[in-house]
């Protein structure tokens, strides 16, 4: 398929899609700018980086996208996304790559947002330790968010461990229900 030809299709799909090359958008369609109050021509060209709350989530969330989209994988993960009225929303994003080795030489992403409040957090967490509770949420282990954020096991385990002491959870399910409620308030 051509790229003129994928583009013109992403136009016709009625939800936020967007193409990009190395993290700049080269094309989305209009219910992308529209989930982020933009008009097309104030993202075409320009870095995904203006989406993000902070530009270590962007830093961040790249490098856990392309070690998991090699190979034309389909990677997914849930964040924090800003719109241009400074608006911060829960949005799940699905990617795949069109380039067998380099996973943001083509790629294409669709944003879906989530019915979730971002809240501010009473208790604070580092963004790491935000980043592990929100994988947490997900149902991940400890294992799997360890390859995922390339952190050791016992590294995932002292984050959670710590959380647990300093806001008194007794388990797991304590620790997600927090963060599920505060985040839907």
């Amino acid at each position: 398929m051509e790229a003129d030809e994928l583009l013109f299709q992403l136009k016709e799909i009625p939800v936020p899609m967007v193409y990009a090359t190395y993290r700049i958008i080269r094309d989305c369609n209009e219910e992308f700018c529209r989930l982020f109050g933009y008009r097309g021509s104030e993202l075409i060209g320009r870095s995904f980086a203006r989406l993000y709350p902070k530009h270590a989530d962007f830093v961040r969330t790249g490098k856990m996208w392309q070690e998991n989209m090699r190979g034309g994988q389909v990677y997914y993960d849930e964040r924090i996304m800003i719109s241009s009225d400074g608006r911060r929303f829960w949005c799940q994003v699905h990617g795949r790559t069109r380039h067998a080795t380099d996973p943001f030489a083509k790629a294409i992403y669709c944003f879906q947002p989530i019915a979730r409040k971002v809240a501010e957090i009473r208790f604070r967490l580092t963004d790491r330790q935000f980043q592990i509770v929100a994988l947490v949420a997900q149902g991940k282990t400890n294992a799997s968010i360890g390859r995922e954020l390339r952190l050791s096991v016992r590294t995932i385990e002292s984050h959670r461990a710590r959380i647990m002491k300093t806001w008194g959870f007794k388990n797991t399910a304590e620790l997600i229900a927090a963060f599920s409620n505060q985040n839907s308030e």
